[in-house]
């Protein structure tokens, strides 16, 4: 588990560094950068509507986790919306919270 938590350390950082450099270079459009890619129709276009439906996965499964209460549904719109960098985050916490147990990481301490 420590390792686990270790890796997410890594990607927080990694992920926050990289995020900073490309708003210094590019600045806050990513919507309109997103979003244009997938009108071209081109494979820039393909790889963010993937990666869209993932986050869309992303949040189910935490809303899910949280059995769809208000909670639930706003960390799975945090979820959506910060990508990785919210997993990062909510996953070492929850590693905290539950003593590192997997099945209740996953599913939550109401289905255990």
């Amino acid at each position: 588990m420590a390792l686990f938590r270790f890796l997410l350390i890594v990607m927080f950082g990694v992920l926050l560094a990289y995020t900073g450099v490309v708003m210094i270079h590019h600045g806050p459009s990513l919507f309109q950068v997103f979003f244009g890619d997938m009108a071209k129709l081109g494979w820039p276009g393909q790889f963010n509507l993937d990666f869209m439906m993932m986050l869309m996965f992303s949040g189910l499964w935490v809303a899910w986790r949280h059995r769809f209460s208000a909670r639930g549904l706003g960390l799975a719109v945090l979820a959506f919306f910060l990508g990785s960098a919210f997993l990062c985050v909510y996953l070492f916490i929850l590693t905290l919270q539950t003593k590192g147990d997997m099945r209740e990481i996953l599913v939550g301490k109401a289905r255990v």
